[in-house]
């Protein structure tokens, strides 16, 4: 088996080209990367239900936009919790996947996490990735991959994740942040 090197806690941009629906113009945060798949969350996708709506003990903790996000096309009907927490250690409930970003216990009290939280999203559903699903579509140009920020995840205009994340990249990548909506209108 070949060795995966992982990407856990990195950002998948999607490439203008990438032809899938779900992803069009997508922003995932990648909880879980190793040789048996991966797992990650779309950032830009909110929704217009509200958080209150479906968790509404954690409703007073999500920040702005205080919707649902889709964090991809697989178990719409489950929630994860992410949340950026500052500091060495985190509270029970709060599990670290890279830097200051983990994965909240939704059915630990919220009061456990209250005090710690510095940004909560809730997402329905997630992205994911077989073994060697990933690697493939990184290799065929689908995605690039950069590194993530706390900030991503609690970004208050979601909307202009794409954009953004691209457009701070030392690189060529930067440019790719102009790219229109529809090159056919150029």
């Amino acid at each position: 088996m070949t060795e995966v090197s992982s990407l856990t806690g990195r950002l998948l941009v999607a490439a203008p080209a990438l032809a899938d629906p779900n992803f069009d113009r997508a922003v995932v945060l990648l909880l879980d990367h190793d040789e048996e798949g991966s797992l990650g969350v779309v950032l830009n996708r909110p929704t217009p239900v509200g958080v209150g709506d479906i968790l509404a003990s954690w409703a007073g903790l999500a920040g702005e936009p205080d919707v649902v996000f889709q964090g991809g096309p697989v178990s719409l009907d489950s929630a994860l919790g992410v949340a950026v927490i500052p500091g060495d250690e985190g509270p029970l409930g709060w599990r670290r996947v890279h830097g200051a970003i983990g994965l909240v216990d939704l059915e630990a009290p919220p009061e456990l996490l209250a005090a710690a939280l510095g940004s909560l999203r809730i997402f329905a559903g997630y992205a994911g990735w077989g073994p060697g699903q990933l690697e493939r579509e990184l290799k065929d140009g689908a995605w690039y991959v950069v590194e993530s920020e706390p900030g991503d995840v609690s970004s208050p205009r979601p909307e202009n994740l794409w954009r953004a994340v691209l457009r701070r990249q030392r690189s060529e990548l930067a440019m790719i942040a102009t790219y229109p909506d529809d090159p056919s209108l150029n």
